[in-house]
C-alpha cells in the first residue's frame, strides 16, 4: 500500500535553520577516471547518500540540500556525462549508461551502497539503478520525476528536443524556467533566475539533446520495474509541476512496494530550490528511519 504523507505533519516534524544562512562544507572535490567530476560532503564513516540531478542542470543544484543532510550523512554530488564539469557522454546517452556512471562513481568513491536521490532525470537514473545493481541501493528518494506521459504531453516533450537539438539550450531555458518556478518567485528572485539560466545554457551544444532525449522516450523501460523495487522509497512532487505531476508520484510510488508519497502544495518542478524546507525537511526524516 502506498502512503501518502501529509505536507503539514511533514513540515512540522522536521525544521533546519533558512537555507541562506548555511552553505555546503566540501570534504573533497575529485574527478573520477571515467571524467566524472564529483564532490564529497560530510564523514565517509556515516551512511551515505548520493544525490543525482536532473537535465540541464549540475551538482551545483544541490546546494540547498546538502546543508541540511551532511551532519548526518556522507553525500556524494556529481555532475552527470555532458554536464557541469564532466566529461561528455563516452556513447549513446542512456538510462543504462547513467546507471554505469553512478555505479563507477560510487565505486571510486568506496561507498558499499546508498540512498539514491534523484531529481527528474535524476529520478530516472536512480530507479534504473534500483533495478540494474539493488545491492548498492539503501533507499530511493525521487524527486519531480517523470512516469507514463499523455499522448500530448509526449508531443510536447519531443517538440522541445527537436528545438534544442536544432537551437540548443537556449531555445528552451525561458520556457523551462516558467515551468520550474512559480510565478511570484519568478519575480522576486531575478539573480537564482540568472543562475538557473546560466546552468542550462551551459549545456554543450551537440550533447544536450541527446541527454533530453532520454528524458523524453526512455520512461517506458522504467515503467513496472523487472525485477521489482523493493527498498524503500520516498516520492515527492508538486501540486503545480505539469509535467511530472502528482498522478505520476502516484503512479511511480504504486509500482514500488512499502513506497510513500509527498505532494508539495503551491510548488513546480523546482521546489528544491524555491522552498529547500519543504523537500529538506521530509527528506531527512526519511533517510534517517531507513
Amino acid at each position: 500500500m502506498v502512503q501518502e504523507l501529509s505536507q503539514k505533519d511533514t513540515r512540522a516534524a522536521t525544521r533546519f535553520a533558512a537555507r541562506k544562512h548555511l552553505h555546503p562544507k566540501v570534504h573533497a572535490m575529485r574527478t573520477a577516471p571515467d571524467g566524472t567530476a564529483y564532490d564529497i560532503f560530510g564523514s565517509p564513516q556515516s551512511p551515505w547518500v548520493v544525490l543525482t540531478h536532473g537535465l540541464g542542470l549540475n551538482k551545483a543544484c544541490w546546494q540547498w540540500t546538502i546543508p541540511a543532510l551532511q551532519n548526518d550523512f556522507c553525500i556524494l554530488t556529481y555532475d552527470l556525462y555532458g554536464h557541469g564539469m564532466s566529461a561528455d557522454p563516452p556513447d549513446t546517452p542512456s538510462l543504462s549508461l547513467f546507471s554505469r556512471q553512478l555505479l563507477g562513481v560510487m565505486d571510486h568513491s568506496n561507498a558499499p551502497s546508498a540512498a539514491i536521490v534523484g531529481f527528474s532525470l535524476g529520478g530516472m537514473i536512480a530507479r534504473r539503478f534500483a533495478q540494474d545493481t539493488p545491492a548498492r541501493v539503501d533507499a530511493l528518494g525521487i524527486l519531480h520525476s517523470p512516469h507514463q506521459r499523455s499522448a500530448e504531453a509526449q508531443a510536447a516533450i519531443r517538440a522541445r528536443v527537436d528545438q534544442a537539438r536544432e537551437h540548443g539550450s537556449g531555445a528552451t531555458v525561458e520556457a523551462a524556467l516558467e515551468r520550474w518556478f512559480t510565478p511570484d518567485f519568478r519575480a522576486t528572485n531575478p539573480d537564482m533566475m540568472d543562475t538557473v539560466r546560466g546552468w542550462v545554457l551551459a549545456n554543450r551544444t551537440g550533447v544536450y539533446h541527446t541527454v533530453y532525449s532520454v528524458l523524453a522516450d526512455r520512461v517506458d523501460e522504467i515503467t513496472a520495474p523487472t525485477p521489482p523495487i523493493s527498498c524503500p522509497t520516498l516520492v515527492i512532487t508538486g501540486d503545480e509541476d505539469y509535467g511530472n505531476g502528482p498522478e505520476m508520484t502516484r503512479a511511480i510510488a504504486a509500482e514500488i512496494t512499502g513506497a510513500q508519497t509527498l505532494i508539495l502544495n503551491g510548488l513546480r518542478h523546482m521546489a528544491l530550490a524555491e522552498d529547500p524546507e519543504a523537500i529538506n525537511g521530509p527528506l531527512h526524516r526519511f533517510l534517517k528511519n531507513i
